[in-house]
């Protein structure tokens, strides 16, 4: 068989088994997660040996770019602005010294508990700081939980991937460089931040000038208009300064937001259907990918560092991140609960091990190994009992409630609320 022609396969039989995974899921009320991983880890060579991620070759590398662009893109389109204010400091804090906090707890853990020496220790921290709105929006949709609680998990989840993925790809440099300076590392971090800030801030801005424009830009058009721009503007800050992509995407989806467009609801609506679509290719390839045997080779203590990771270091984060910001104890212990990881850290865990390997350095199947793990307990023990943990606490709400608590404009975009308007302007004419 041709190569393009077993690329082709490749590609036809990871979209099928995706889709097939978020079918399943969703008739069964489980996390998608859940599924794509099992059905990567099926099909891939420690399975039914269907899939051979490595037929990409460095195809992979630029898809899994490319696709976690539109993730996050669609994960800024996604946030509640108005709903943001009430919790921005515990965002503020957790997207900070929330930060610090797993990047130094979890490497003490993987250094301790699974004997990594404490450069690939802190890379494994570093890996995992992110928790994945792709992961946590799902979530907290099936589950229908306090809006307060809600919001804060759904903007720790978006603006927590871009900065864990900036101060990764830094930790990252500086294990191969072996030079360890902090200043010129916040440097580094700001200037990224900054960069992708500004062409997100901008860019997003004049996408919503030409979006207004109805006269020239049909409703299909647009669409394909914002992809074109979120992939053009995320190449380029790429060139610009590596991993500040990232920021660009995260930052247009929240101005398109927050331009209140007429199309809104479509294009939403489309790019969740591509975020769907890349998460189920991503996870099915990564988790194909995946050697079964490096994750049992890891032993008792990875399973312990995880542990610590989900019982120790993440309720000490949200107790200092939302210390006196008017949470109650059961909204706490709800939120020490929600970590799942997702797509970035899986993402990069795999982009990483083979940087490491390329230059010599042991350990990246390890940290590969280990951050997978983080991302299955977590899905697997955080998203099967959100539920039930939620309705224990009294932290449910029912669907007219959570409608109740939407601002206006969010009011006026949900099916039901438009036809009453379109039945009440029909009335009055």
């Amino acid at each position: 068989m041709e190569e393009s022609l077993k690329t082709t396969v490749l590609l036809s039989e990871t979209v099928a088994a995706g889709i097939s995974a978020q079918v399943l899921a969703s008739y069964l009320q489980i996390p998608s997660i859940v599924f794509l991983l099992l059905f990567g880890i099926l099909l891939g060579s420690d399975g039914l040996d269907f899939l051979h991620p490595s037929l990409l070759g460095n195809g992979l590398e630029v898809l899994v770019s490319m696709l976690v662009a539109l993730i996050l893109f669609e994960g800024g389109l996604n946030l509640q602005l108005r709903e943001l204010g009430a919790v921005s400091s515990s965002l503020r804090n957790l997207v900070t010294i929330g930060v610090l906090i797993t990047l130094i707890g979890g490497a003490i853990a993987a250094h301790w508990l699974s004997e990594f020496p404490w450069s690939i220790a802190f890379l494994y921290a570093s890996l995992v700081v992110v928790t994945g709105p792709t992961v946590v929006q799902p979530l907290l949709k099936q589950v229908g939980v306090d809006r307060q609680v809600s919001t804060l998990l759904e903007g720790e989840g978006v603006f927590i991937d871009p900065i864990g993925a900036i101060g990764a790809a830094i930790v990252l440099h500086l294990v191969l460089s072996g030079d360890v300076e902090l200043l010129v590392s916040i440097e580094s971090l700001l200037l990224r931040l900054g960069i992708g800030g500004a062409i997100g801030a901008v860019g997003g801005w004049l996408l919503s000038l030409i979006l207004r424009q109805d006269s020239f830009l049909s409703q299909e058009l647009k669409n394909l208009v914002v992809l074109a721009s979120v992939w053009g503007l995320f190449s380029l800050a790429q060139v610009i300064r590596g991993e500040s992509g990232l920021v660009v995407v995260v930052v247009m989806g929240i101005v398109l937001r927050a331009a209140y467009l007429p199309s809104e609801p479509l294009l939403r609506h489309f790019n969740e259907q591509l975020s769907i679509l890349s998460n189920s290719v991503l996870f099915i390839l990564l988790a194909a990918d995946l050697s079964i045997a490096s994750v049992f080779a890891l032993g008792w203590g990875s399973v312990l560092t995880v542990l610590v990771l989900m019982f120790v270091v993440r309720p000490i984060n949200i107790l200092v991140s939302t210390w006196n910001q008017g949470f109650n104890w059961r909204q706490q212990l709800f939120l020490c609960w929600i970590a799942p990881r997702g797509i970035v850290a899986a993402s990069l865990a795999s982009l990483f091990a083979v940087s490491l390997t390329k230059h010599g350095i042991n350990g990246g199947d390890s940290i590969k190994a280990l951050v997978f793990l983080t991302i299955m307990m977590t899905v697997f023990c955080q998203g099967l009992t959100a539920r039930w943990i939620a309705s224990l606490l009294n932290l449910r709400i029912s669907q007219g409630d959570e409608r109740r608590s939407l601002p206006v404009s969010e009011e006026v975009k949900t099916p039901e609320n438009r036809d009453k308007i379109g039945l009440a302007a029909e009335s009055d004419n």
